[in-house]
């Protein structure tokens, strides 16, 4: 679906992002994009949908190049991107517009979204509110029925129910045929969606792996004591420890996004290491 071929870019042409950097993304997964700000994330989803070009390498979706912005794979990429603009329709005149730039877009699906997002669908867009926005642009997203769907910072500014529906949403419409990437600094809002980690650190992917294989191969747990322990990075309050340790008694745990995150910006190389063995 989506192959990076040593990717090197720059704004300024001097301080590197990323360099020859590679990544290869399937259909059927969603893929969950972690890095600190100003890591590059908003960038390498920009180089993947085509907005902007690199320095060095190549991007292909489908194995077309997105530089050169084919109609055969923009209709099959939908990106939302973290800042939006949105016109001042109505989303019924919304799709009425847009929608024709997307062949397998599906106006019934659109209104469930719609609904299920609790946006009223004769209110103008932009006298909305920044939430109720984001709301609609996700649904016109879903909807698109596209191959790649890209969202950047997708549950920010929606309120905490919106942030479960979002889930649900998007874990209704994965398919065999579709890759979803989500990239967020709102790590927990995560959990229990992404089946895929991808961590930007240090101008390349330090961690592209199945959610199953983290917890297969990392145990997760708070510890009132973690003495005799092999810790392979903790977090201490005046309870405990929030500990991440090598699993070597094959017992799962439920994997701390947020904790597994932490640890490698902070530069411990053991856990990077057992994860790509």
């Amino acid at each position: 679906m989506i192959e990076i071929k040593n990717l090197s870019f720059s704004y300024n042409r001097q301080a590197l992002l990323f360099e020859d950097l590679n990544l290869v993304l399937e259909q059927g997964h969603i893929y969950g994009l972690l890095g600190k700000n100003g890591a590059g994330k908003s960038t390498l989803l920009k180089n993947i949908a085509g907005l902007v070009y690199p320095q060095k390498g190549s991007c292909l979706v489908n194995e077309i190049n997105v530089s050169g912005r084919p109609v055969s794979v923009l209709e099959e990429i939908y990106f939302l991107a973290e800042d939006f603009y949105v016109p001042s329709l109505t989303p019924a005149q919304f799709v009425a517009n847009t929608a024709g730039f997307y062949p397998k877009f599906s106006k019934s699906d659109f209104y469930t979204y719609l609904k299920a997002l609790d946006v009223d669908e004769d209110a103008v867009m932009d006298k909305q509110s920044f939430g109720q926005q984001k709301k609609a642009m996700i649904a016109f997203g879903l909807a698109t029925n596209t191959g790649l769907l890209i969202m950047d910072e997708p549950t920010n500014g929606l309120d905490i129910p919106s942030k479960v529906q979002f889930r649900k949403l998007i874990a209704s419409v994965l398919t065999d045929e579709r890759c979803i990437v989500i990239s967020t600094h709102q790590v927990r809002d995560l959990d229990s969606l992404i089946d895929t980690l991808l961590v930007l650190h240090e101008k390349e992917i330090v961690i592209n792996r199945p959610m199953d294989e983290v917890a297969e191969k990392l145990t997760f747990g708070f510890y009132a004591d973690t003495e005799g322990l092999k810790v392979l990075y903790e977090e201490r309050d005046m309870r405990g420890s929030n500990a991440i340790v090598q699993n070597t008694a094959n017992k799962y745990s439920k994997v701390d996004l947020e904790l597994l995150f932490n640890a490698i910006i902070s530069g411990t190389k053991k856990i990077v290491e057992i994860l790509k063995a």
